[in-house]
């Protein structure tokens, strides 16, 4: 879920011994693979006197069980119906993306002390493999069905309601993170349809699609974006290379700024010809990424997604999500349209007797995660406008209107959720897909 920029966060045996032994397989699953290519290129060469030992290398490997980000649950029903906790017994949810860290950091990957701070938060990552799993899954099946005609209700009410039967939803144990954005052409951010809203798919749209995932408020934030035309595949490439680019930058002690910096130049090396004219893909430079927060879609962090002079830096622990959008249009994005998007932000009292009804409601049901009105329709609450409108005016609850760009132009993003483990880097929502 992007943020706008106006200026640019018991396993048994014994615990300990658990903890260790779930840290260090998991490591090793990315780590694995690594070598296993490295391995097959040095085999090319092998002499008459190493066939004995290479071919003690392949057995081992072929014993070896390895499970890889993003391939999916075996066993999992299309459409997907099956929660992830029975398809991934004992809490065996998929390693994300290892990303080893370099330079200054490069003795983390080894440190006893980095090792030991990694199995501090070993219930987190498996909240965090567990959600991702969940968005994995239900993203899988959702590019595999959405299409010109489809309605942006029926698609959204598809992804939301995989996400609450793959994740067992449980109130503040478990749920959906965020509303489902979908958001086309020059829409960028921040649309989710109302109840009544069934605007369809056309075949030359470019839709984003949005969603979040959470497991004690844990949550995974991550987005892509389709387009059926394929004049359109230069932008879509554009925000996926700048995304990576923003990822692979991205480490403990790195500079804010540094990383808007090298998104920026990777975004404009982008250009695409629509109608006869070739554009300039630019990024859109109030959107930017963030990190998160337990129950907290945006914790405070921002990252840029243009060169700027943020010295703030990335820290040990932290959850960030990197997004970047791409633009054929001006690169700016305005608040304009009808409203979908809420969450309370402060713990005010409302003096309007129905806004208090309503805030308590939303307290009960959604705390800090963000809603829209759609879900307050679903738990039941009825002529609830003026009481909205008094929070936010109260600045209780903060609305989030549609982002657009200039009409006529195109609009794409894509976003990874990613944590700084002391070890390493893990890329948790990388999936086969993107």
């Amino acid at each position: 879920m992007s943020v706008a920029d106006s200026t640019t966060a018991d396993l048994g045996l014994p615990e300990e011994k658990v903890a260790e032994l779930a840290i260090d397989k998991n490591d090793n699953v990315e780590k694995e693979s690594d070598d296993d290519e490295d391995g097959d290129e040095e085999e090319e060469g092998a002499g008459e006197g190493e066939k004995t030992q290479k071919k003690k290398r392949k057995n081992k490997k072929k014993n070896k069980k390895k499970k890889k980000a993003g391939l999916g649950a075996a066993g999992q029903t299309s459409p997907p119906s099956i929660p992830v906790s029975q398809l991934f017994p004992n809490n065996s949810y998929s390693v994300g993306q290892i990303c080893d860290y370099v330079d200054d950091n490069k003795y983390r990957t080894t440190s006893e002390e980095m090792r030991a701070r990694d199995r501090l938060s070993e219930q987190k990552l498996v909240d965090l493999r567990r959600a991702a799993e969940v968005h994995r899954e239900v993203r899988q099946y959702a590019r595999s069905v959405i299409r010109p005609g489809m309605d942006l209700t029926t698609i959204a009410e598809m992804i939301e309601n995989g996400t609450r039967t793959l994740v067992e939803e449980r109130g503040f144990e478990s749920g959906i993170g965020f509303p489902t954005g979908l958001s086309i052409n020059h829409c960028a951010a921040h649309y989710t349809p109302n109840a009544g809203d069934f605007v369809e798919i056309k075949e030359d749209d470019v839709l984003k699609v949005d969603f979040g995932v959470h497991v004690n408020g844990h949550i995974i934030d991550s987005a892509f974006t389709m387009a059926w035309n394929d004049r359109y595949k230069p932008l879509l490439d554009a925000v996926k290379d700048a995304t990576n680019t923003g990822i692979r930058e991205a480490g403990i002690d790195v500079r804010l700024g540094d990383i808007g910096a090298a998104i920026q130049e990777v975004m404009e090396s982008y250009e695409i010809e629509l109608d006869g004219k070739v554009l300039p893909i630019r990024p859109i430079r109030n959107l930017c990424g963030h990190n998160i927060g337990q129950y907290l879609i945006h914790s405070g962090k921002s990252v840029p997604i243009v060169a700027n002079r943020d010295q703030t830096r990335m820290e040990e622990g932290e959850l960030f999500a990197i997004e970047t959008f791409g633009t054929t249009g001006s690169g700016y994005v305005q608040e304009e349209g009808v409203c979908s998007h809420y969450a309370k932000t402060s713990d005010g009292q409302p003096r309007l007797p129905s806004a208090k009804k309503l805030l308590h409601s939303i307290t009960k049901n959604f705390g800090t995660l963000p809603f829209c009105r759609r879900y307050l329709d679903r738990i039941g609450e009825k002529q609830y406008y003026l009481g909205l409108r008094h929070l936010v005016d109260q600045d209780i609850v903060t609305a989030y209107p549609p982002l657009v760009d200039i009409k006529g132009s195109y609009t794409a993003q894509a976003e990874h959720t990613f944590i700084l483990r002391p070890t390493v880097k893990e890329v948790l929502s990388r999936g086969d897909d993107y």
